[in-house]
């Protein structure tokens, strides 16, 4: 018997069509409509081809229960068209009107204190809430039924940002439904949760709560499991409105943006679930390391995506909520937008297009900033905006090879980050920065993987730490290494299992025989300031008192103090364990070692400080991140994409210069 085939889900290609998409969030609503026309007119000019509407609408199409007022987006959707710009449409749901809040009290999120967050901002949603899923699937399945056929219409967009959290009493009912799925009865989760101390022991699931405020330190387990739970109910209202947008417009992809190396949500879960992998970056103009936070972000979702992906939120100059926004200097915006494409983005958008003049975010820039067209800001996007329309058909599509994996996992994170650690210096995400900062200034190109992932594509796996891992988890780190790979590992990684128990030894046995440890002493964490000594370099933040096993090599031993001659680097064969975390250039220099060892070479050797080479496809991105021309070595016979220009064996870029070279 025979079946019709089902359609492949539809991807950033379907979008795409063989370009970089280019645009952003567009909120003409806060606008009169002789503005609208204006606007297009300088999309056109721009090279704008793709704007995304609605994300924060849901008061204007619905201003009272069940009333719909969809003319003026008609209107948009058909001047969009008429303008050539495809539009990323939006479900409203992440921003509900007043009246909502006030007719479902229930609807608004409480705090650990059971303090109501109350409309006025944005994000005032409980993701347990019954009256929000439902209200926000009928204006979601309304939005969809009536603009599933315009031609317009490129992709979906839902929701915004997920990031509410909620400790009320229909949360705590949904978390104990969550927690009945986990575990099946309550022995387990006493099990799990190991409740036998403090006398925690729960005997009726209406006991158990939400980790709201203790008069002490609260259950480490029963915050883990509330963090997993919260990423799922996010999901499960995206998962909902996604289905419902799919039904009305099966060929279309549907994503939503994720925020850059976030706590709240397991990234890896999400993906799956979305056909486009979407994230918002906003590195700080002044950060002399924003271009290696942005390489951090921008590879973690392209493994995310595992291909291309969409760069849904930048700015244009400066954004409003640090405690000084400073604007992006004069080609600066020009450049972290090719870092992105050329890290794998087939989208670079912004939010938003227009600054607006009144609200919250009216000193946040825009494309159009309040200087208007003949603004230095519009003056830039206009020029991205013409040279991604040059270089978008060589370059959508195409992959970005890495030798290195980077292992990161939420899970992991969470367990790790209780309030009852050891040191609450130390901080997953700043271990995993310094670690893939590392690898970035050595010039090696990394992607990011689950600890569960298949690891067999990649020369060097490395873990920064992972405090957290699943026995799954650490089968594939073994079997990395005898498959023949190379595995480097920083402290407290394997302590604890998925239920944050902590493993026998202190670490898992299976890894202390991996690594060549035969005892793992003491962990002893350093003060701010504080520093270990060692033969080859000076460790912060860290240290261990170890005992390695016959077969190990001490390639770096402590020197001095309560754990002289105990080792600091430790060497197992193609296994690597770092007891401390090194200073920035010394960790540079261990990474680069035993990379080139394992054949792991840079993209481009002989690369000056601030200069960044990314290969993308058959094509070399060379990004100059320093304020002043440099010289760069790129032997043999290149043609440069952006100035058409033949480059043969050396290249100058001018300060905060791109070039996008094509043998």
């Amino acid at each position: 018997m025979s079946s019709t085939p089902r359609r492949p889900t539809p991807t950033l290609a379907d979008a795409t069509r063989g370009r970089v998409l280019f645009g952003g969030d567009y909120n003409p609503e806060q606008w009169p409509e002789e503005t609208w026309h204006e606007d297009v007119r300088l999309m056109r000019d721009a090279g704008v081809n793709s704007v995304t509407l609605g994300v924060f609408s849901w008061a204007r199409i619905e201003p009272r229960p069940g009333e719909r007022r969809f003319g003026w987006l008609d209107s948009l959707m058909d001047l969009m068209h008429e303008g050539g710009i495809g539009v990323v449409l939006a479900t409203p749901t992440a921003s509900p009107p007043p009246w909502l809040g006030r007719l479902y009290p229930e609807t608004l999120p409480r705090d650990e204190d059971g303090r109501t967050e109350w409309w006025g901002g944005r994000q005032h949603f409980s993701h347990s809430s019954a009256a929000y899923r439902r209200h926000a699937a009928a204006v979601t399945e309304d939005l969809a039924a009536r603009y599933a056929s315009h031609p317009a219409l490129t992709m979906w967009h839902i929701n915004n940002e997920y990031c509410t959290h909620d400790w009320g009493d229909e949360a705590a009912a949904r978390f104990r439904t969550w927690l009945r799925g986990r575990y099946g009865d309550l022995d387990a989760l006493n099990t799990a949760w190991g409740t036998a101390f403090w006398s925690q022991g729960y005997g009726d699931w209406e006991e158990v709560l939400p980790p709201r405020r203790t008069h002490y330190l609260k259950n480490p387990t029963q915050v883990l499991d509330f963090k997993r739970f919260t990423s799922d109910m996010l999901l499960e209202c995206y998962a909902a409105e996604r289905d419902i947008v799919r039904r009305h417009t099966p060929h279309l992809p549907v994503t939503t943006n994720f925020m850059p190396l976030w706590a709240g949500q397991d990234a890896w879960r999400w993906a799956e679930e979305e056909d486009v992998v979407s994230v918002d970056l906003y590195p700080d103009p002044r950060d002399p390391f924003a271009a290696q936070h942005a390489a951090l972000v921008q590879d973690m979702t392209r493994s995310q995506a595992r291909g291309p992906w969409m760069l849904m939120e930048q700015a244009a100059g400066a954004v409003n909520w640090r405690g000084v926004n400073h604007p992006k200097p004069q080609g600066l915006n020009r450049l972290w937008s090719f870092q992105a494409v050329a890290r794998g983005a087939d989208a670079v958008c912004y939010f938003q297009w227009r600054q607006s003049r009144q609200g919250a975010e009216k000193f946040h820039s825009g494309m159009v900033g309040h200087a208007g067209e003949r603004g230095r800001t519009f003056q830039e996007v206009k020029r991205i905006g013409a040279e991604l329309a040059a270089v978008g058909a060589e370059v959508a599509g195409r992959h970005s090879p890495a030798d290195v994996a980077v292992l990161h996992d939420w899970h992991s994170w969470w367990a790790g980050a209780h309030e009852g650690r050891l040191s609450t210096r130390v901080d997953h995400a700043d271990v995993l920065t310094a670690w893939h900062r590392a690898l970035w200034q050595a010039g090696l190109a990394t992607d990011f993987a689950h600890p569960e992932h298949d690891l067999s594509a990649y020369r060097m796996v490395v873990v920064p730490q992972l405090y957290a891992l699943t026995d799954t988890a650490i089968d594939n780190l073994l079997a990395h290494v005898r498959g023949g790979g190379v595995l480097v590992s920083g402290f407290l990684t394997g302590v604890a299992d998925q239920d944050d128990r902590v493993r026998a030894g202190g670490m898992d046995a299976r890894l202390r025989e991996l690594f060549g440890i035969r005892t793992l002493h003491e962990w002893w964490p350093l003060e701010a300031g504080e520093t270990v000594r060692t033969d080859d370099f000076t460790g912060t933040l860290w240290s261990e008192e170890i005992e390695e096993t016959e077969d190990a090599s001490v390639e770096a031993a402590y020197r001095g103090g309560e754990l002289d001659g105990r080792p600091a680097v430790l060497r197992n064969g193609r296994a690597w364990y770092l007891s401390t975390l090194p200073e920035p250039e010394a960790l540079r220099r261990v990474l680069t070692g035993i990379a080139a060892e394992a054949g792991v070479r840079p993209v481009l050797d002989g690369l000056p400080g601030q200069v960044e080479a990314v290969r993308r496809g058959e094509l070399l991105f060379v990004l100059n991140h320093g304020r002043e021309p440099v010289t760069v070595e790129v032997p043999g016979t290149h043609h440069d994409l952006l100035t058409r220009a033949t480059v043969t064996d050396r290249l100058t870029l001018e300060r905060y210069g791109v070039a996008v070279l094509r043998p």
